[in-house]
């Protein structure tokens, strides 16, 4: 899904010699879990997917690429945004929650 959107990305970060030089990029994680349990055991693994989207400038259309790949996957999302003074960039972050299966 974040490959559809056509930007340079890696879990959590880039090594240093991946670092895809400007932004823009799009970092993930999944920085917790939220299982549903039943008779005393994890019934469904649910994990959270965090998506970060790094730009130079405000660009409302990346982020509408971004909304849209999650839209195609069917997946509910709340944002953000900051700006990091430190880096002189944007993130957008995105939230959702994965059903996690076998596969995954």
């Amino acid at each position: 899904m974040i490959a559809s959107v056509g930007l340079p990305y890696a879990y959590d970060h880039f090594e240093e010699d991946d670092t895809p030089g400007q932004p823009p990029f799009i970092c993930f994680t999944y920085p917790a879990s939220d299982n549903f349990f039943a008779d005393d055991s994890v019934y469904q693994k649910i994990r959270q997917l965090s998506i970060e989207l790094y730009t130079d400038t405000k660009e409302p259309k990346l982020e509408k690429r971004v909304e849209d790949a999650l839209d195609a996957a069917g997946l509910p999302y709340n944002s953000s945004e900051m700006y990091i003074s430190s880096e002189k960039m944007y993130m957008v972050t995105w939230g959702t929650s994965i059903i996690m299966t076998e596969e995954e």
